[in-house]
Order: structure tokens, then sequence, then C-alpha cells
């Protein structure tokens, strides 16, 4: 048997049978509404219930108390019966596909905040500050602990009621359980406080609690850290106490083992790692404590290919491999994996664009799979055309690919012209920074699929209006990117942009002046790219702080690097004039605050300022085309295809940075929408 076939092996906790060793872990993806999952929640597990999972899990952070809210991240509440019928529809959508659906109780403790739904002080074992939230919590009073106790038991309730498998407590990420096992926290000198086995006591009496509430049958889980990776903290050997205490006294069937803990923006893109980390970097510490205990073993992060996965379950390291963000990106990977169709799973590469979203107050999404999260609307599943068309797409980026994939997918004939000797667009710029190369699994894997569909992709071909004409296209689609802006500052002919640099078109010079206009990952990158060069690099920009833009996984990473390669950072300054003095250049900052000037002499000036859409295409096509290049976006927002116009021209339309600047995913969400229904 080969490692990855290990995880087709069912897995047998109690009563229930699991099909496979395959899971997702529960998130909190930001769908819940009105503190219920409801049908979008639904479907974006049912999808992965659809591609053979053997189990996931939902509602990371489901709350259990009005005292630990559920409206940020619009996460579960299941503090009230209220939610009993929503768990029941939802088990139901889930079991028809043969998967099991779980979900993850915890109290927040203090990390949450209290200005929020009940407006409730937030609790802890101690009163000490948590950075994350930044609330500074009660002293839990012995009043305050019978309750939230008994509150987790009426939790537990309410899942088994709803007919789920089962269900996870969280003592992981700093919620209330491991706040009072970690002495980074627990100051108490009380029965709670002091030694482990006292700081041990509150979980173990909400186990117990949970336990009687459901029975010895029902299923009963625990999520926390194999490590948690600080000083202070808990260590290692701690956790390998706590899981074997709680595992012998019977309080536990299952343990789910990560490493880290998230008190604060480093450790939390340490405990969600990105592509900047190897793949499961953790792996060793459910290693470690499933050899102390009798219970399966469960573990989860950046594990995001089936080899790894297979391997780790191969070799005993754990009994079922989670790839939570995996299925995001392909929630049918286990299908494939089934039916020998590997190399058709669109793997993670670890951007992390799915998490970030839901720290800065949106929802997860994808990068590169536009269809997660909008299974109401978006197949992942390209049905047929009913009529086959001839397309022609222009840009072999991931816009242009994702294109000419669906267009492809649908059964039409389609033609890709792309000026560079090889498809990437912009992603094969980004992915020169750094720790940034995995982005250009998101093009190799449109490329392959496009490629293996029938697509004629013409590499080294500049379009023209005649080539495009010559095919006699129904429609074309112009995915032609954008430029780097210089933006409009006074002499900023005399700057070079990141894409000069990343490019190897401009040499860098000894000492730079970095320019963020965006607040994206580019400058930062840029600016790692060049200090690891040797170059002595400042980076300034008019936000708050650098890399304002950036989400939670990965700007605590660029910061750390940044730090770690001497660079200068300098926010609230604006650009507003680049000069030359002699061989040098003096770039002019003007504070946002203050508005006074200050200046830099350096020998060259770099700026980030966004792209312009490269539009000359599409001005010479527009008049000749059916719609005059007009995109109906009623339409377009509501999931129905294009008007016909039949006048004996293309239809034409542009998606993506052809159109303004904004982001991959915003590129591959227009191209695959359009596409869906041509």
């Amino acid at each position: 048997m080969s490692p990855v076939e290990a995880l087709l092996r069912p897995l047998k906790i109690k009563h229930l049978t699991i099909r496979n060793r395959v899971m997702s872990t529960s998130h909190a993806p930001s769908y819940g509404s009105d503190g219920k999952p409801k049908e979008r929640y639904q479907l974006y597990h049912a999808e992965k219930a659809k591609g053979g999972i053997g189990l996931t899990m939902f509602g990371g952070s489901s709350s259990v108390a009005l005292d630990s809210p559920a409206a940020p991240w619009n996460q579960i509440s299941v503090a009230d019966d209220s939610v009993v019928p929503f768990f029941q529809e939802f088990a139901d959508r889930v079991h028809a596909h043969g998967a099991a659906l779980m979900i993850q109780l915890t109290h927040m403790g203090r990390r949450t905040k209290w200005d929020t739904e009940n407006w409730l002080p937030t609790m802890s074992a101690s009163p000490k500050r948590e950075p994350a939230s930044r609330t500074i919590p009660k002293e839990m009073e012995d009043t305050d602990i019978r309750r939230i106790v008994a509150d987790y038991a009426a939790a537990a309730r309410r899942c088994k009621e709803g007919g789920l498998d089962g269900f996870e407590l969280s003592a992981a990420h700093g919620h209330l359980i491991d706040q009072f096992w970690s002495p980074s926290v627990n100051k108490r000198t009380d029965k709670y406080g002091g030694s482990l086995e006292n700081r041990m006591r509150f979980g173990i009496e909400v186990f117990e609690a949970c336990r009687e509430a459901v029975g010895d049958d029902y299923v009963i889980g625990i999520r926390m850290s194999g490590d948690e990776l600080i000083d202070d903290g808990l260590t290692h050997e701690d956790c390998v106490t706590i899981a074997r205490t709680y595992a012998e006294r019977g309080l536990i069937d299952f343990a789910n083992i990560l490493g880290g803990q998230a008190r604060d923006h480093l450790a939390h893109a340490i405990i969600l790692p990105n592509m900047s980390f190897p793949v499961a970097p953790f792996l060793y510490l459910p290693s470690a404590i499933k050899r102390e205990v009798d219970i399966p073993v469960f573990h989860a992060q950046r594990v995001t290919d089936l080899n790894t996965a297979g391997r780790a379950v191969a070799e005993g390291h754990v009994d079922m491999v989670a790839m939570t963000r995996a299925h995001i990106a392909d929630p049918h990977l286990v299908r494939k994996l089934m039916e020998g169709r590997m190399d058709d799973i669109r793997q993670c590469v670890g951007a992390g664009y799915c998490i970030d979203r839901i720290y800065a107050g949106g929802d997860a999404l994808c990068i590169q799979n536009a269809a997660t999260g909008r299974e109401r609307t978006m197949p992942h599943v390209i049905p047929k055309a009913a009529e086959r068309k001839r397309v022609v797409v222009v840009g072999g980026g991931p816009g242009g690919l994702e294109a000419a994939r669906v267009c492809a997918e649908r059964g039409h004939s389609v033609v890709l012209f792309e000026r560079n000797a090889a498809t990437g667009g912009q992603i094969s710029i980004a992915a020169k920074a750094t720790w940034r190369e995995a982005l250009t699994g998101i093009t190799r894997w449109l490329t392959q699929q496009a490629t293996k569909l029938g697509a004629d992709l013409r590499l080294g071909v500049e379009a023209t209006p005649a080539m495009i004409e010559a095919e006699k296209p129904d429609v074309v689609i112009l995915a032609t990117g954008g430029h780097p802006s210089h933006g409009d500052v006074k002499g900023a002919e005399l700057a070079a942009t990141t894409w000069d640099m990343l490019t190897g078109a401009v040499e860098p010079a000894d000492n730079i002046l970095l320019y963020d206009g965006t607040g994206q990952h580019h400058a930062s990158s840029c600016a790692e790219f060049l200090a690891k060069r040797g170059a002595l690099v400042e980076i300034a920009t008019a936000d708050r702080m650098i890399a304002e833009e950036v989400g939670a996984t990965n700007q605590p990473i660029h910061l750390r690097e940044l730090y770690k390669l001497g660079v200068v950072m300098s926010p609230n300054l604006q650009l507003t004039e680049i000069y030359r003095e002699g061989n040098k250049l003096v770039a002019v900052l003007r504070n946002e605050f203050t508005h006074e000037e200050e200046e830099r002499l350096v020998d060259q000036v770099v700026v980030e300022f966004g792209t312009l859409p490269n539009e000359g295409l599409f001005l010479d096509l527009k008049e000749r085309s059916a719609n005059r290049g007009e995109m109906d976006l009623r339409a377009l927002v509501e999931g129905r295809p294009q008007p016909h116009r039949g006048n004996g021209h293309a239809a034409l339309y542009r998606i993506g940075d052809g159109v303004a600047g904004r982001n991959i995913h915003a590129a591959i969400y227009d191209a695959a929408r359009l596409c869906k229904d041509l």
C-alpha cells in the first residue's frame, strides 16, 4: 500500500465510522448569519462531503455562553436551543453525501471583545490583558466557573440533539480552557491555579459536565497545542501530561493537536503558517503525543498535499490528517484521489488570503478558487454548454488562464495568446520576491488544466486585432493585465518601480528609498528582496504602518523579515517629489499629520503605486465588437449569461487588471463568473 492509500482507510471512534482519514478542522469562515449555520455555511461544507472528505468540522470558536460573543467573525452561537434545527438541517445535508460532521465549542475567555453583542466583560483565569483582542478580562469567581461549566454542558446537549456526530472543545489558540492551563495567563492562588494539576481542574470540570450531558457513547474531542512555543507558556511536556490525563480519565475520544498559540500578531501567523513555512512544520508534536495516548490523534497545520498527508498517517504520526485550507482550494481532492486524478487537484499554495480576509472583517475566500464560499451561485464542477463556441483569450495570467480553463471545460474551442514565452503574468513577478515563490503554483495548475482540456495556448505571441479576427471568434476575452503606475508624484519619471527591481530590468543601488503607495504585499516583499541583495533600504508609506492592507497571517512575517534585514520602516510619510542632486536623488516626504517635510538623499527611489490597465487592444477592438466591450454587470452579479447580441461580430469582454488593478482572486473571479455561463 502506498502512503497516500493509507488515507482511504476508515477510522472508527466508538460507534462512529469515518470513511477515510482526511478531515477539515473547525474554522470560522465568517459565513454565519444571526449566529446560525444557514444555507451558505452548509453548502460550503456539503461540497467537501460531495468531494469525498471523511470528516468535516465547522464552527471554529462556536460560542457556548453569553459572555463569549459570536458576533466577531460571524461565528456560531450554541448558547441557546434555537440553533438545534439548523444543526439538524446541516447534519442531514452532509450525511447525505457520506461524511461525518462535528463542531468546535468554546468559551473565548479574554480572547474576544466586550464592546459587541451583549456588552459583557470578558472572562479569564486572571485579569491579564490579551495582546490580540486588547481586552483586560474579569478574573473568574466560583459562580462564573459554575455558570460557564453548565453552559458548556448545555451546548454539548444541543450538538447531540442536532444530530451532529460529535464535537471538540477548543483548548487552543488562547481560549478559556487553555487560559487556565497556561502559566502565561493563569496567576491564581486558589485550587484552579499554581500547579499543572490545579490548572487542569477547570477543563476537567468542563469535560466531565459535557460527558454527563451527552453520555459515554457520544464522541467528544479536544483541540489543543502540543507546545505553546513561548518562554512562559505550556511546554511540550506539559501538553503531553494534559493529553494523557484527559484521555486516561475517559473525558476525550480524540485529541486534535497543533503547535503554538495565538496571543499576539507573530504567534498568530506562526500558528496559521503561510507559504514562508515548510510543509507540516509541527507534525512532530502530535506524533509525540500519539505515543502517549490510546485515543486517535488528529493534526492540522499546513498539510497541503496528499503525499505529505499520506506519509503522516502511513508512518503512524497521526490517525487523521486535516487538510482544511487544501479543501478551501479544492473541496473535491479526496474524490480526485480515489479516481486516480491527483494531477487535477488544485493545491493550496499557502497564500493565507482565506484567513487574512476573516481577520480584516471579510469572509473566507480562496485566492485561486472563486467557487469556494459561493456554492449557491458558482459551480466547482463546470457544466458543458449547450452550444460550442469559438473563444479567444488574450493574456496568460491568472484571469486569462481561468477564462481559458472554464471555457474549455464548457466544451468551447479556445485559443489563448500570451506575449511572453511563459504563462504566469504578474504572479511570475511577485514570485521572485523571497518567500512568495509558491504563488506560481496557481498559474502552473491553471496552465496544466487549460492544456489538458484542449485549449490552444500560443505563447510568445502578441495578439493583434487581425490575429484575433482571423480566428473568427464568437467571444473575445481580454485579460491583458496592467503595467506599473509611477503615481502622480512630481519627478516620478526618476523613480524605478518594484516591477523593475524584481524582474531585473533595473539593478539595485546601494542606498534605496522604497515608497509604498498601496499597503499590499508588493512593496514589503520587494524591500526584502533588495535588502537580501545587500542594499540599505528604507520603506516609507503614508499609511499608519507598513503593509497595512496585508492580513494577519502574512503581515507579521513581512515585518519580522524587514526587521531582521535592517530595513528602516517609516510610516505616516507621503512622497511628494523626487529630484536630482548631483549623482544622487532627493525624495521629499511630508508627514501626514504635521505636514512637515523631510528629505532623503539616496542612490535610488523605487515606487509601488499599483497598476494601470493595458487597454490598447481593448480600445482597438471595442467598436468592432457586438457589445462595444460592455459587460452587463447586473447579469454578471446575478450569475446569468451575458445577453446575446447577434450582429455578426464577436462579443468582447475584459477582466482582471485589464479593467482596473485589483488582485489574483478578483481576476480569477471575473473570469469564472463570466465564462461559466458562456
